[in-house]
């Protein structure tokens, strides 16, 4: 069987190159499909930007530690992707469903693991020495936030299988539902039923919900029932979900290392003061303009390496994987330079009028300087990741990340924010520098990090790996 290369274009002479077009046709889905999530992360943070400081800094001390176990334990789902473009790219149609099907009743077994993280915040966020007002919005937050744990997951299967088969606008549809419910339970449980920062937590949760049934209709829809025979590969099997564990759960703890790593950084800025707290939220947030749609642009990478591979042609992979790293590192920096350069303004946005906000506004202009000098090289950090992903290589990528972020972030991280005496440790040395100094350990992890993994991904250690294995 002859399998056709995803974005080849063959020129007047017979000539191939890769199809910037084509690459540019798949990743924009993709691409407006993660900027919803920025609308999602920005819509929660204005509506609680509203409510006060201490409640922002609340969200700043839970909203990472609750996307570590999103990701180690819903990892699961984060597998389907690569199995899927494989499969898709050999032809086999009916594995690539079957491979989702594996990821939803993977995501599924993981309810019982959530629901004890769920109804037992307070042994997560008291070690941290929190403010007892900021602890108790914490709390509220926690519980209704992680009930949705496992219905993220599934969702995150179903997401993956249609940006697998190169059906990456019903992703988009399905996650725009997702916004526009988010949206509109914010607005109902904050404002109309004054429940505050749980309100938050509950819109979420019940949004992703409302995600998956629209998910489920165009997966079980006529067409893709005709082509990829969804309907009847619903049966769970041993093997299929041994599959989804093995690649899902490394996929998830690539992030999840990273995301544990910027949740303690913001828990550092909350210790400092609610401004600094605040102050890190809000760029966090803002930032999440530049590397959120970039993560749709890497998820393009992901499905082209995939369905390369499965062509039979790892080659070509590399062609392909050389314009998403350049798509992702321009945007990823215009973006930074961007926000920085309308500092007070996009700050001034996300607060209201309580005498602390003006402290979080100049703060957060700084902040956000540093932010733009660390985006091309986190660019470079999640094209080279996905793209190694869709290679099937997710272990590395894993290991990379936790000695990075475990033995240079966090470290550095520690001494440049705390003055002497006022840190989780004292046999660190402790420069005080606060946010400032938080941000500068960043920029440094962040260099590290997008380096050495595109250094393997130009080693091509991964074309010797077989995820069917």
């Amino acid at each position: 069987m002859v399998h056709i290369l995803p974005a080849q274009r063959i020129d007047e002479y017979g000539h191939t190159h890769v199809d910037v077009k084509a690459i540019i046709a798949l990743a924009m889905p993709l691409f407006i499909n993660s900027s919803l999530q920025v609308v999602l992360n920005l819509t929660d943070t204005w509506f609680i930007g509203k409510l006060s400081t201490d409640a922002m800094a609340a969200m700043g001390a839970c909203y990472y530690l609750v996307f570590v176990f999103f990701l180690i334990i819903g990892g699961v789902g984060m597998g389907v992707q690569t199995l899927v473009a494989q499969a898709y790219g050999a032809g086999r149609y009916s594995h690539a469903a079957h491979a989702a099907w594996c990821g939803i009743w993977g995501s599924l077994l993981t309810t019982p693991l959530f629901l004890w993280v769920a109804f037992n915040g307070h042994w997560f966020l008291s070690p941290f020495g929190l403010t007892e007002s900021v602890n108790e919005l914490a709390d509220q937050f926690w519980l209704p936030r992680l009930l949705g744990g496992s219905i993220s997951a599934v969702l995150y299967s179903l997401n993956s299988f249609f940006n697998g088969v190169s059906r990456p606008r019903v992703t988009l549809w399905t996650m725009l539902s997702v916004m526009l419910i988010n949206a509109l339970l914010n607005q109902l449980f904050i404002v109309h039923f004054a429940m505050g920062i749980r309100g938050a937590a509950w819109a979420s949760t019940l949004a992703l919900l409302i995600g998956v049934v629209v998910a489920l209709l165009f997966f079980m829809s006529p067409i893709f029932v005709r082509e990829f025979n969804t309907f009847q590969s619903w049966r769970p099997e041993w093997k299929g979900l041994v599959q989804v564990f093995r690649l899902g759960i490394p996929t998830g703890l690539f992030p999840a290392v990273d995301v544990i790593g910027l949740a303690l950084f913001q828990l550092m800025q909350v210790r400092l003061s609610a401004v600094d707290g605040a102050a890190t939220q809000i760029v966090m947030m803002l930032t999440s303009v530049a590397y959120m749609p970039a993560i749709g642009i890497a998820l393009a990478g992901t499905t082209l390496v995939g369905q390369s591979i499965g062509a039979g042609d790892k080659n070509w992979a590399m062609q392909c994987a050389k314009v998403i790293m350049m798509m992702a590192m321009i945007y990823m920096g215009v973006m930074g330079l961007l926000l920085a350069f309308n500092g007070q303004w996009v700050m001034s946005l996300f607060v209201s009028n309580h005498s602390q906000d003006s402290d979080v506004i100049q703060l957060g202009e700084k902040l956000l300087w540093i932010a733009a000098a660390y985006q091309v090289f986190d660019g470079l950090n999640l094209s080279s990741s996905f793209c190694l992903r869709g290679a099937g290589d997710v272990r590395f990528p894993t290991i990379m990340l936790l000695l990075l972020s475990w033995l240079v972030f966090m470290p550095l991280c520690h001494m440049l924010t705390f003055a002497p005496h006022h840190g989780w440790v004292d046999f660190l040395p402790q420069w005080g520098w606060g946010a400032m100094g938080g941000w500068i350990a960043a920029l440094v992890y962040t260099i590290c990090l997008g380096l050495s993994l595109w250094l393997r991904w130009q080693s091509r250690a991964w074309q010797k790996i077989n995820v069917f294995s």
